[in-house]
């Protein structure tokens, strides 16, 4: 035998493989392939081919296996077929497509539930009459994914458009900010690029826990990549951090995507730093991606975090209307971003729970002994079925809980229920659009609509499955004259003022009341952690007349605020009232985010492959004082490395902005993404989308 044409030109088209960067190294290809569907080889023999008197057959071997055996799928021989001959459905298969002088043309079928990950290739070929056999290996490894174009495949996926979206598409949305302050932020997930599917094999192979068998299963793949993508205890991709002090490494809003953080890791095998919730999710995005699974990063606003599996959020507060942090365990994020996976769940019945599966990768929890979560059926999630595997309690209190508030009195004091609220967790649930840089809502997968009998019997449903049941869910709330209303000015930019409104109506037509209030604006993390007060105010003794409505103000100025600001411009405004003449308390708190700018970029809508053309940045500075040390960061997957271009100190109010020249590599829809950094501002971005074409296409 002299050699094997891998045919990845042909292979990758069929197999929609083309693009990864194995398929066209000019040092030597590597085949790229999906399981359960047939890709095909050439063979050239050093002399003719009998059939008569010669047998063929193709070793399959799963490359980091110690000892290859056929009992679990780690070593597969099959002999050569003709095209007519009978195959047993999803048995792996060689057979014969066309014969020459010395040449041969086979068609090659995997099982579409083979082991994923990189395999050997040997071609083994014995002459009857001599008895003679000789052995042939193939140089390049064949690197075998899932198959969602496949129906044998358990995350097949029969809509051509969303496969489009959650496999083939390299570039995407991923949504920040707060329910009151969705913010969009683009991301590259460069699945395709250099180094990146090797890091994803060898993440699967050799940093998980599975074993070789097991990433046949994508159940069990993708709650093996869950845990893999942090680092706490296995080494994994990335290391969170919330502290706010990101030296040795690089702070989680300057990341614009998963290329650098996996090459790095795959280059020194070491964890990367650092991350926060949307960057492990756009690199367990990227990892699905590059694998076959179907997947797509999903934003939860106001997202609980519930230590104790009671479903329920607990807030302690002191009599002074702050929150009593101690006491406090539970959690509610701005914000929390996870990952959805598509794929049937032979594990669970009926079929129901097949679909989309939330998985999450920030280290929050264990869960089994591993920081990871999931996979959990979002139809078992929105019917309140906890006990389903894996991790679906956890996840159904993350977009449902219902939150309660406490007056704490003292230690010796019981403690009082002052409010509760069951539709302020899980606000505006979002991913990106199918085909569009736009949102999607799909808050409806996760649960029926808040305080509607489906979603309450949903909510007691999980209770009842629940080891921690309290009575508070069944406490009644008294019904009284003094009305409270907290609101919020919308769509701040920051580097302005904001006001907090209290509005106190007293419904009572022929009865005064006095009120007591205090506002309280503290800068927070996005998941919520208190970072510094920035003002209280509190007012005392306020007569609210018979059917009047009462407007208390507070106005918190960017010189106030700019001292405790977080890197992601978070607040929590919190508002205790209490009515003089009764027993009567109240207490709410709600998210609130600056909005920063955005960038505007301008460049061709259409390009031509190989060709340069120039691309515009810039901004206007929102803030009262200049920004030192800027630097705009463009980039995006096909157009080469990253630019990035330091400005002089730009004015209060001036305008940053900056012209580079990009050259377009690679042909189809391409993205361009911005950001901006500086000492007083930065997490500012903005992207512009483009069309890429060949020169024989203009």
């Amino acid at each position: 035998m002299q050699s094997v044409d891998l045919l990845t030109g042909e292979n990758g088209r069929s197999h929609r493989t083309y693009d990864y960067e194995l398929m066209e190294r000019p040092t030597g290809a590597d085949l790229v392939i999906r399981r359960g569907q047939p890709f095909h080889l050439g063979i050239t023999f050093n002399r003719r081919f009998q059939q008569d008197d010669d047998g063929l057959s193709l070793v399959f071997t799963v490359a980091d296996t110690m000892r290859p055996s056929p009992n679990n799928g780690t070593l597969i021989t099959v002999p050569l077929t003709l095209m007519t001959d009978r195959v047993e459905p999803g048995d792996w298969s060689v057979r014969l497509v066309h014969a020459g002088q010395n040449t041969m043309r086979v068609q090659v079928t995997t099982s579409a539930t083979s082991i994923v990950g990189a395999w050997k290739m040997e071609i083994d070929t014995r002459n009857k009459n001599s008895g003679k056999s000789l052995s042939f290996s193939i140089d390049r490894p064949i690197h075998l994914l899932f198959n969602p174009w496949c129906p044998e495949d358990q995350v097949y996926l029969d809509n051509e458009e969303w496969l489009n979206e959650y496999v083939m598409a390299d570039t995407g949305l991923i949504w920040r900010g707060s329910h009151n302050r969705m913010r969009p932020c683009y991301w590259n997930f460069a699945q395709f690029e250099k180094d990146i599917l090797e890091c994803c094999i060898y993440l699967i192979s050799k940093v998980s826990k599975l074993t070789v068998a097991g990433r046949a299963d994508p159940v069990r793949v993708v709650r093996a990549i869950s845990a893999v993508v942090n680092s706490p205890d296995d080494n994994g991709v990335l290391e969170g951090n919330w502290s706010g002090d990101y030296q040795g490494g690089k702070a989680p809003t300057k990341w614009q995507g998963s290329m650098l953080i996996l090459q790095s890791f795959w280059n020194t095998k070491r964890p990367v730093k650092y991350g926060q919730c949307w960057v492990f999710s756009g690199i367990v995005t990227t990892v699905c991606r590059a694998l076959g699974i179907p997947a797509r990063s999903v934003t939860n606003f106001a997202s609980a975090h519930d230590t104790q599996g009671s479903l329920t959020i607990d807030t302690f507060v002191g009599s002074d209307g702050k929150i009593m942090e101690e006491l406090n365990s539970d959690s509610i994020w701005n914000f929390h971003v996870w990952n959805e996976v598509w794929m049937e769940r032979p594990d669970l019945a009926p079929e129901e729970y097949h679909g989309w599966q939330a998985i999450d990768a920030t280290p929050q929890e264990e869960s089994d002994g591993q920081y990871r979560c999931g996979p959990g059926s979002l139809a078992a999630i929105k019917q309140g079925d906890v006990k389903k595997p894996y991790d679906t309690t956890f996840i159904f209190a993350e977009v449902n809980a219902d939150k309660v508030y406490w007056k704490y009195n003292g230690k010796d004091s019981p403690l009082k229920l002052i409010h509760k609220k069951t539709d302020e967790i899980g606000l505006h649930i979002s991913t990106k659009a199918v085909g569009k840089f736009a949102r999607e809502d799909i808050t409806h997968l996760y649960k029926h609509k808040d305080n509607s009998v489906l979603e309450r019997e949903s909510v007691l449903r999980a209770l009842r499955q629940c080891e921690s049941m309290f009575s508070r869910y069944y406490l009644n709330e008294s019904l009284e004259d003094v009305k409270f209303d907290f609101k919020l000015v919308d769509d701040i930019v920051i580097g302005s003022s904001f006001k907090v409104l209290v509005e106190v109506s007293n419904r009572n037509p022929s009865k005064e009341y006095t009120v007591s209030v205090t506002l309280r604006v503290e800068s927070t993390d996005y998941t919520g952690k208190v970072k510094g007060l920035v003002k209280r105010h509190q007012f005392q003794e306020e007569v609210i007349r018979p059917g009047f409505r009462e407007k208390l103000e507070m106005t918190v100025t960017y010189e106030e605020y700019a001292p405790e600001l977080s890197d992601q411009a978070n607040f929590n405004i919190g508002c205790l009232a209490s009515v003089l003449d009764t027993d009567y308390e109240f207490f709410t708190q709600d998210d609130f985010r600056v909005r920063k700018p955005d960038i505007r970029i301008s460049a061709p809508k259409d390009v031509a492959l190989g060709e340069e053309f120039p691309v515009d940045v810039s901004f206007i500075n929102p803030l009262p004082v200049p920004l030192n040390k800027p630097k705009f960061v463009i980039e995006g997957p096909g157009f080469g490395q990253p630019v990035k271009i330091a400005l002089a100190t730009v004015p209060a109010n001036g305008e940053a902005k900056t012209r580079v020249t990009m050259k377009a590599l690679r042909t189809g829809e391409r993205t361009i993404a911005a950001k901006f950094y500086s000492t007083q501002l930065s997490d500012v971005d903005g992207h512009f989308s483009m069309t890429v074409t060949s020169r024989n296409e203009l």
